[in-house]
């Protein structure tokens, strides 16, 4: 009974992806720049068979099979490798890794009986050494960051990581009441004041949403996420274990409903925004304000789809800081060490600028007034 649970907590090592060349019997993983396996040793080159459609298709958000959240990261799995034979523990939510005694790549069942397998993956067109390349530029422009920060680090060894997205395609139609000021200057006395008439209006503003980015992990700092983004999710390849061979991989965490809400709330600031803009445009106004929304969506569909990410990290101090690099567009994002006389001077010539402007307000006046227009 314990040989046949512990068969059942083990990965299905024949349905993993380990490919060896056939020159030289070495470790092949997936290289996107030639759509193929490529051998790490020799640079043989091997096809696979393609039994599906090129792209991912976007699924109807009625039609999904799992709509939950999973805690997938806080069980355990043993994988065996069948190169070598030996035994790794992972955390649940890893889709692929690679073997740490042999070097082979070990890419597992993607999908869970609970749980929907990606829809589709979007290939690394960045090397490891292109975004080194990249991390050297973005941190030379951070000009808070001591200056040996920016002109002398180097970044541990990368990480290539597929992470979990999902995407979301929808109609909006959005009804609104706001209002909007128009500002006029009066002189008075020899005083300058502002003035703002201040007008009602409401309307509907119709918006389609295509692609919209939502991650599927909550493992990862969300600030260097969102600065990494947009990824180019329109070329995203319908999955095969082979395309995140000799990668690491995850499943989501974030289930597809939670995903679904934050899309909302982050559509909700869109639509806030462009709202707000069409207004201003609209009436020929300089503010909007009292703005008030209720939106309606239509044909709701979604993907989930796995992303690649370059992740190192570098040491300054004896802290450690992590950072990771879009694979498709070497956009970077992170966190990096803060010169403390930088911000001080900052800060006081800041301080300088608002004591000039209230010093001028002061000896010259100046007041502003408001009348309501119905």
């Amino acid at each position: 009974m314990e040989d046949e649970k512990s068969r059942e907590n083990t990965a299905k090592t024949m349905e993993q992806t380990d490919e060896k060349c056939p020159s030289c019997g070495g470790v092949m993983a997936y290289d996107p720049a030639v759509g193929k396996l490529v051998c790490e040793y020799c640079g043989a080159t091997l096809d696979f068979e393609e039994q599906l459609p090129d792209i991912a298709r976007e699924i109807n958000f009625d039609l999904a099979e799992d709509y939950e959240s999973h805690d997938w990261g806080a069980d355990k799995k043993t994988v065996i490798c069948r190169s070598c034979g030996a035994e790794s523990i992972y955390d649940s939510l890893q889709i692929a890794d690679i073997c740490p005694y042999c070097g082979s790549n070990l890419v597992v069942e993607a999908g869970a009986a609970d749980a929907m397998a990606p829809g589709g993956v979007c290939g690394f067109a960045l090397t490891a050494k292109q975004a080194g390349d990249k991390f050297k530029a973005w941190i030379k422009r951070k000009i808070f960051a001591p200056k040996q920060v920016r002109k002398g680090t180097i970044p541990d060894s990368f990480k290539g990581v597929y992470l979990p997205y999902w995407t979301f395609d929808t109609e909006t139609t959005t009804g609104y009441t706001a209002r909007y000021g128009k500002t006029r200057t009066v002189t008075v006395n020899g005083k300058t004041h502002t003035h703002v008439d201040w007008y009602r209006t409401s309307g509907v503003y119709d918006k389609i949403f295509d692609d919209l980015l939502i991650s599927g992990t909550d493992r990862y700092d969300k600030t260097a996420m969102s600065k990494i983004e947009p990824f180019d999710t329109a070329s995203g390849k319908v999955y095969k274990p082979e395309y995140i061979a000799g990668f690491v991989a995850e499943r989501y965490s974030v289930g597809l409903n939670e995903a679904w809400k934050r899309g909302k709330i982050k559509i909700n600031d869109i639509l806030k925004d462009n709202i707000k803009t069409y207004i201003k445009k609209a009436n020929h106004a300089d503010r909007v304000d009292s703005l008030k929304m209720s939106t309606d969506y239509a044909n709701i569909k979604y993907k989930y789809l796995m992303l690649p990410v370059w992740m190192s990290s570098f040491r300054y101090k004896e802290k450690i800081y992590n950072f990771m690099v879009n694979g498709q567009t070497g956009k970077v994002g992170g966190r990096t060490p803060v010169s403390a006389w930088k911000v001080a001077v900052t800060v006081a010539i800041g301080l300088i600028i608002t004591a000039v402007i209230v010093y001028m307000l002061t000896k010259y006046g100046g007041s502003e007034s408001a009348d309501m227009v119905f």
